[in-house]
């Protein structure tokens, strides 16, 4: 089977959750069937000859399609008076279709494949037997960050929310297989027949983030794209609301904020006990370095793939319910889950006190994810769906 993969963003180097999800599954897909990767570019400073050369082993052909800034301005214009969502504006330019529709002619593949609603508008109304990867319920994150913005930007996160939801549910029937990251996710999406969505979860490589022995420069750590809302909050939300609390009783314990282009926000909140590294080489070695892992999640959608590194790293894991839903690790056994602060806090306390404690959970954590996290696994339930319907 021939498959034209269309994605939003050059999905390398790694370091948000869409290029890690992209592609893992392009690397699985390529397996057995030919890749034809085309990839929006909208980042000046993408390294592309670095990304062609890590993805050019997986694909039949790779092409990067750039947008510039005036493009992005002009197409953000028109769709807020088309009524479309705003993140789809963000990534549509009439060129850019234009070359997409080229490069399908061109390769005639079996089925196309949209990573992310970004993408929809590009292909939703060709002929080809049609795939979309929800992967978040972005509305619903959305809403979410409406909840904690402050009162001057409400009406535009409630503007988008509604725009999304509604887009969310326009589409779905332009596209023969959906997949998404999981049922929590599938069950928000507004469409009656929302159950036709295949849940695909995210893996994670076993073999690349396995445990190591490191010296522990560190007692707690968060890692992810520090520029990304979710995460700031988090951050935000473990340095004003839960360390406070965990000092009280452990007066030196560390956190090391791990993670690409922090937010000004999250570099406010450095000091002697906050270390915030920025760009890291080998993201490992902030899981090594550190004794626990916490992902105090508050607003955002999907799975937590840094939940998955830190389990497959063993270490024991702290995290709210909101993030672990998607996930589904047995709480008390398999991670540790707080709703407030003080149950967070108290949490890091008796991991960072109790040794055996915190050793169980990490090992019982490490067999959670290789049981149920698998690359390959996940990525057949999308090419097996994808092959039935390129067949019919």
């Amino acid at each position: 089977m021939k498959i034209f993969v269309l994605l939003p963003r050059i999905p390398w180097p790694l370091e948000k959750g869409d290029k890690l999800r992209a592609f893992n599954q392009i690397k699985q897909l390529a397996k057995n069937n030919e890749v034809v990767l085309c990839a929006l570019n909208t980042d000046r400073k993408a390294n592309k000859k670095e990304a062609f050369k890590a993805l050019q082993p997986y694909c039949l052909s790779v092409t990067f399609i750039d947008i510039n800034k005036i493009s992005i301005l002009i197409n953000l214009a028109k769709a807020f008076f088309k009524g479309l969502p705003i993140q789809c504006g963000y990534f549509y330019n009439k060129n850019a279709h234009k070359k997409i529709k080229r490069l399908i002619e061109k390769h005639k593949p079996d089925m196309l494949f949209g990573q992310l609603l970004r993408v929809a508008e590009y292909i939703r109304y060709e002929q080809t037997p049609k795939t979309l990867d929800y992967q978040d319920v972005f509305s619903i994150g959305m809403k979410r960050r409406s909840e904690i913005a402050p009162f001057h930007l409400k009406p535009i996160f409630n503007m988008e929310y509604k725009r999304l939801r509604r887009y969310e549910h326009d589409i779905f029937n332009d596209f023969d297989v959906k997949t998404i990251i999981s049922k929590q996710d599938r069950d928000l999406i507004y469409h009656d027949r929302r159950d036709e969505i295949l849940i695909v979860p995210n893996g994670v490589d076993h073999e690349y983030y396995s445990p190591q022995e490191q010296e522990k420069r560190y007692d707690i750590v968060f890692t992810g794209n520090m520029a990304y809302a979710p995460n700031v909050n988090a951050v935000e939300y473990l340095a004003n609301h839960i360390l406070p609390l965990v000092w009280q009783k452990l007066p030196d314990a560390k956190m090391y904020i791990a993670g690409a282009t922090p937010d000004p926000r999250v570099k406010k909140v450095a000091s002697d006990r906050i270390v915030i590294s920025g760009w890291l080489d080998d993201i490992r070695d902030a899981y090594a370095q550190s004794r626990i892992f916490i992902a105090p999640m508050r607003i955002g959608t999907g799975l937590q793939n840094k939940l998955l590194e830190a389990m497959s790293m063993r270490l024991p894991c702290i995290t709210t319910s909101l993030a672990n839903k998607p996930l589904g690790a047995e709480e008390n056994k398999e991670i540790l889950v707080g709703n407030n602060e003080q149950e967070l806090a108290e949490h890091i306390i008796s991991l960072l006190t109790d040794k055996e404690k915190a050793e169980t959970l990490a090992q019982n954590g490490y067999d959670f994810v290789h049981r149920v996290y698998d690359w390959e696994m996940a990525t057949k339930i999308i090419e097996d769906e994808m092959k039935l319907k390129a067949e019919n």
